[in-house]
């Protein structure tokens, strides 16, 4: 599901160089050569894969929370367990679509973890964040539009920003870090593992993941609200600082760092134990 090749062969398969024009070779630059990787059509099917998945995740996880917590909802005040199975569906959902093109990352985290098990190549790594970032905040997007009615109804700015981005109930940074790398470390780690053709489940390839990150909100969401994803918490902060909404506070970019750092440590972690397992 993450990180196997979907075409049955490696997308750098074709070499750019020793082509022949007008009876001569013609060698193009190094920039070239990783430009015309990058745009090639197979990468591009896998950009607006991980772009719409990662969407999704959004609008199923943003979608429950402003269900959740705006005002005039028919799901206001339904819980904690109602928000964690919504974000659980939507990776269920964003991985079963994206899988088939991208491999699914659908998370920063994630593809960080693959290039340094070496089970994806670094080359691709900067336009799988660049999809999960935009497609994140489509999602976010779509949400609003759908909430907008709630979002006017809703007059406490802390409820507007909770249905962007992560928060701790009690601000400690540096654990607050630490619990972020740790949910992230479990989900990597998962995912690595996921991603051996034995294990593999087909079309419910999906199921695993989405099960992970349901354990992961019941378990560890407390402390901070599990964003485990880079993506899924800057996208929606920036959109929620772009937008024209009445109420809203400030987007609260002190803390917008530790649901980056955090799992990205976490992801490495994972990353490097699991090559030690490899070893062992």
């Amino acid at each position: 599901m993450y990180g196997r090749s979907m075409y049955g062969r490696s997308m750098y398969g074709h070499s750019m160089y020793g082509r022949c024009m007008y009876g001569r070779c013609m060698q193009r630059p190094y920039t070239h050569k990783i430009l015309y990787k990058l745009i090639k059509p197979k990468n591009m099917n896998a950009f607006f894969a991980e772009f719409f998945g990662t969407a999704i995740i959004l609008v199923f996880g943003g979608g429950v929370v402003a269900n959740v917590a705006l005002s005039n909802t028919k799901g206001n005040n339904s819980g904690w367990i109602v928000i964690t199975f919504g974000w659980a569906v939507g990776v269920f959902t964003g991985v079963l679509i994206a899988a088939p093109y991208s491999g699914a990352h659908l998370n920063p985290a994630v593809t960080l973890a693959l290039v340094l098990a070496n089970k994806f190549s670094i080359n691709l790594l900067p336009m799988y964040m660049c999809a999960q970032l935009l497609g994140a905040m489509f999602g976010s997007f779509l949400v609003w539009l759908a909430y907008k009615k709630h979002f006017d109804a809703t007059s406490d700015a802390d409820t507007i920003l909770s249905v962007f981005v992560t928060a701790p109930n009690i601000r400690s940074y540096w654990y607050n870090v630490i619990t972020e790398a740790i949910g992230t470390y479990v989900l990597a780690l998962a995912v690595l593992y996921m991603a051996q053709p034995e294990v593999g489940l087909g079309a419910l390839n999906a199921l695993p993941v989405a099960i992970v990150v349901l354990g992961l909100g019941l378990s560890l969401g407390g402390p901070t609200g599990y964003a485990i994803n880079p993506a899924r918490d800057l996208g929606p902060r920036i959109v929620h600082f772009l937008l024209p909404i009445a109420s809203k506070g400030k987007s609260d970019w002190k803390y917008s760092w530790v649901p980056i750092l955090g799992p990205f440590i976490g992801a490495s972690i994972a990353a490097a134990m699991y090559l030690i397992f490899k070893v062992v």
